[in-house]
């Protein structure tokens, strides 16, 4: 057995009080959701559920009777939480698709063909890095609204559709400390840049590939200032703007917590199952060290 050492207790009870600041939040997000509106008043600082009951849900999902919403301290204010929550994986999955796919096209020609001018054009690009979103929220909006595409998915999706700094940037580091041999053995063979691209090169790069699919549909997953610009109507608002709007919609009487907080609990289930599934494969990714 290993020596304890002070430093090892000290790193122990760290990482267990870093775990309970993690955890504690969707703790709590479970024990309002799980209790009753009225009985939350009586007894807010209780550590379990108040009032035991699962109506928050069947508001959230839209199958809880007014009377019954009533009965439970719900509020009048209503959410559509199954379109919402198509619209969120319609965008999402979209936008990750189109990004990453583009994102990996332009890392290929960055880092395995050479062209007049490469350096010149990938510096220009990283200084995109430098710029903050917040400067091309405007042009982009007025490109939208020209374009007719306000409160469409086309809206939502193409500004950030073609190109990421980021994504290109990570792309192309992995993409230049590739093996050369295949890829010359293929050109000697007769293949063309975009076979090499597609049967070698892009094989060879799935998981940071798939990493930042996974972080691109998060980021999109839980986007809410660039929707709530480009969208007004229920049938491509996505799940943020849903939530936002359902807590703004309540009367003037006590919020329903316990609604918006299921709601909520149900927004932040895919991307939990995202990160239990999909969890190592993003840590070794990341840290190029492949899967085992």
């Amino acid at each position: 057995m290993r020596r304890i050492s002070p430093g090892r207790v000290v790193a122990w009870a760290y990482l267990v009080l870093v775990l309970v600041v993690t955890i504690f939040p969707f703790y709590w997000i479970v024990r309002t959701a799980l209790s009753n509106n009225y009985a939350l008043a009586t007894d807010p600082s209780s550590p379990g559920p108040v009032g035991f009951t699962l109506g928050a849900f069947k508001r959230a999902l839209g199958l809880a009777s007014p009377a019954e919403a009533a009965a439970q301290g719900g509020s009048a204010a209503s959410i559509d939480l199954l379109s919402a929550l198509r619209n969120s994986v319609i965008y999402a999955v979209l936008l990750t698709l189109c990004t990453v796919f583009f994102s990996a096209l332009a890392a290929f020609a960055f880092s395995r063909l050479r062209w007049k001018g490469r350096n010149a054009v990938f510096a220009v690009l990283l200084s995109a890095l430098m710029v903050p979103q917040v400067l091309t929220l405007l042009p982009n909006f007025v490109l939208i609204k020209d374009l007719g595409l306000l409160n469409s998915f086309g809206g939502m999706i193409l500004p950030t559709a073609f190109f990421s700094a980021f994504n290109i940037f990570f792309l192309r580091q992995f993409m230049l400390g590739l093996s050369n041999e295949i890829e010359e053995a293929a050109i000697i063979d007769g293949a063309g840049p975009l076979r090499v691209c597609f049967r070698i090169v892009l094989p060879m790069s799935a998981a940071p590939i798939a990493t930042l699919a996974l972080l691109t549909f998060i980021n999109t997953w839980n986007d809410y200032l660039w929707p709530l610009l480009v969208t007004n109507d229920d049938t491509v608002r996505p799940l943020t703007l849903a939530l936002a709007v359902f807590k703004q919609s309540s009367p003037q009487a006590a919020l329903d917590w316990a609604g918006l907080m299921a709601a909520t609990l149900v927004a932040a289930l895919p991307m939990l199952l995202l990160f239990v599934v999909f969890g190592r494969r993003l840590v070794n990714s990341i840290g190029f060290t492949g899967l085992k």
